[in-house]
């Protein structure tokens, strides 16, 4: 049995979106450049659980370079005004969107607000000008809802590695 296995997903067509509406006290906000502190924050914050640790030894030269590409698009959702997630976009050649990060701040698992996050990222990667393909990878380590969360909102397994 392998140790780690991994499911890449993908959308070929906006209309495969089953979105989740989130509450009344949902919000989404995309960021401008600049967003290096969010998302350094987030990654800590929303990886921790997740056995996030690629970018953690990163100085602060490398999280400039890496958060203030245009191709990327760093997205902060919001429960009363209150941050409790985010995601990042990455555009990529060929209209490819890739939703590199993806999670809710621990203090909001369990509330159900995962579906509306993976609709919000969905949806801010079809509105990237171009856009033909969304997709992202999670793998067995992630949350045990993560997979069902994304096959719900309309991505499509296409590829499985195991390690």
């Amino acid at each position: 049995m392998s140790e780690l296995t991994t499911y890449y997903l993908e959308m070929l067509d906006r209309g495969a979106l089953q979105a989740k509406a989130g509450p009344s006290n949902f919000a989404v906000s995309i960021l401008g450049e600049s967003a290096l502190e969010v998302n350094r924050q987030f990654y800590q914050k929303v990886g921790g659980d997740w056995q996030w640790t690629d970018r953690l030894k990163w100085s602060d030269e490398q999280w400039q370079a890496y958060a203030n590409r245009p191709a990327l698009a760093t997205g902060v959702v919001t429960v009363d005004g209150q941050p409790a997630g985010y995601f990042e976009l990455e555009s990529q050649q060929g209209g490819d969107v890739e939703i590199v990060q993806l999670g809710l701040l621990p203090q909001y698992l369990g509330c159900g607000l995962g579906g509306a996050l993976v609709t919000a990222a969905i949806e801010s990667a079809w509105s990237i000008t171009g856009s033909k393909r969304v997709w992202l990878h999670t793998c067995s380590k992630d949350h045990k809802s993560a997979l069902k969360n994304y096959q719900r909102r309309g991505l499509v397994v296409y590829k499985t590695t195991e390690e």
